[in-house]
């Protein structure tokens, strides 16, 4: 079986919002398409990906699936497709869900396939063929989160937590109190029952210290309906359960978060493990485990994001504690202590002076002293590689997890110009030292540094630790 890592798609792929759904012996990903070195989010049109249920590090590229030109509403193509959701409808198609950016209407594509090509279907709209978010108090359509429920039943969430100036959302005045949900007609399209505010974003009804931001998401499982949202922390994703799909939902707490803040006492995320922004993703159940798929953000900027997925622990009283990011989500356990790894799949990366949050602005500027996940070629470049840049005195990569069992020796692949040391170690202060890699480079190219290895056994993490002058890139590392 295919060791699988996180991110589990390749490095050249930049897809957020990740949706993860069981088709026929397959799972297949549905989420927006980020433009690598784009300006904005979302820039691509919808593709999507699937691996077998019994090996998630064996991804298919199943091409491009929707074109935001499809719409007849964006026949030019200027509006961007944010986050999407698939629902199996009762006649066995599959529908795709989609809202263009901050347009606040909702359109509908359908195929016969989950992986398409799917077709324009319609926009969610009344009963009088009026589109929802064109009424003045209709709540903003916003990040659709679909359900077709056991007895037919299509129920719809959706929400945002800023207001959006009326000038963009074709001069209507609308909701931004929180998550709503509505109920469809069998058709997929039609609006059954007038929107209903579940997940307020204040006041009485929210989730204190974790109200309702965005990011609607909904299964159904085990006889539970899971909410999947992301809070006004923007990097987590939190959960609410209950036993109706409109009603009655309580706080479950946080599934993820994409700096591990609130984790393992990390209070705030001035102290977070890895650079942090805004967060998306859903839930999975397969084979018996629980998954939750999120994302992380790379190239010093919110525009560049890639899913990841980690294994969720169900506590005795059926509750989830909240996961801790990872090298090896979906891997099934540690990875093998022999071979060659990308650096890409750090689930830690600091600076010397901790990390930050990539949606400001002037992040390059801010962040001119951190490192970051970048790629040596130009979007869609399927051979493109990716890599760590910019490693300077203080700044430490972290990898989770490995089964180690006495390694021998270690190699990295470096360039750059920088006399000091790369400091291996099984812990985030670098107490605990297995090697030290002496690094003196003025070069370009990729050169390969190699080291004796303290012996080392059982579950670790690693960490990199540059410390000295100048900067270097990491490439990759050998274990041997």
């Amino acid at each position: 079986m295919t060791q699988a890592f996180n991110p589990y798609l390749p490095g050249y792929e930049y897809i957020p919002d990740g949706e993860p759904y069981l088709f026929d012996g397959r799972v297949y990903v549905y989420g927006s398409h980020d433009r690598f070195d784009g300006p904005m989010f979302c820039m691509n049109d919808y593709v999507c990906w699937s691996a077998p249920a019994d090996d998630l590090g064996n991804w298919r590229y199943e091409g491009v699936i929707y074109r935001k030109s499809q719409d007849p509403k964006n026949r030019s193509g200027l509006r961007l497709l944010f986050a999407p959701d698939v629902a199996r409808g009762a006649d066995g198609r599959f529908y795709l869900y989609y809202a263009f950016d901050f347009m606040g209407m909702m359109g509908v594509a359908v195929a016969d396939h989950p992986a398409g090509p799917y077709a324009f279907y319609g926009h969610i709209h009344y009963p009088d063929g009026t589109i929802w978010g064109r009424k003045k108090g209709d709540s903003f359509p916003f990040d659709p989160g679909v359900l077709v429920d056991d007895d037919g039943s299509v129920y719809l969430y959706s929400g945002f937590y800023t207001p959006v100036p009326a000038a963009v959302t074709g001069f209507c005045a609308l909701k931004f109190d929180g998550g709503y949900v509505l109920e469809l007609e069998p058709d997929m399209t039609t609006i059954k029952t007038p929107q209903k505010l579940l997940f307020p974003k204040q006041g009485p009804g929210s989730f204190a210290d974790h109200e309702f931001f965005e990011a609607s998401s909904i299964r159904k499982y085990e006889g539970k309906y899971y909410f999947v949202y992301s809070s006004r922390h923007n990097h987590e994703l939190c959960y609410a359960v209950s036993d109706y799909p409109d009603r009655r939902f309580s706080f479950g707490g946080t599934l993820i978060s994409n700096g591990d803040v609130f984790l393992d006492g990390i209070a705030d995320e001035k102290h977070a493990r890895n650079f942090t922004g805004n967060n998306h993703g859903g839930m999975l159940y397969l084979n018996g485990q629980y998954y939750i798929f999120y994302h992380r953000h790379t190239h010093r900027n919110s525009y560049a994001r890639q899913t990841c997925a980690e294994k969720l622990k169900r506590r005795a009283d059926g509750s989830f504690a909240q996961a801790e990011m990872t090298s090896c989500g979906l891997n099934g356990g540690p990875l093998r202590g022999r071979g060659v790894y990308e650096a890409r799949i750090a689930c830690n990366l600091r600076g010397k002076e901790g990390v930050g949050r990539y949606d400001i602005r002037n992040t390059r500027k801010v962040y001119e002293a951190y490192p970051w996940f970048t790629q040596d070629k130009k979007d869609g470049d399927r051979t493109a590689r990716q890599y760590i840049a910019n490693m300077r005195d203080g700044a430490a990569a972290g990898f989770k997890y490995f089964d180690l069992q006495n390694p021998k020796g270690i190699a990295v692949k470096v360039r750059g110009k920088a006399g000091g040391s790369l400091i291996v170690s099984t812990d985030e202060q670098g107490k605990q030292a297995i090697a030290r890699i002496p690094v003196r480079l003025s070069t370009k190219k990729w050169t390969v540094l190699r080291a004796e290895l303290t012996p080392v056994e059982g579950i670790q993490p690693l960490y990199f630790h540059y410390h000295g002058a100048g900067q270097i890139d990491l490439m990759a590392f050998a274990l041997r």
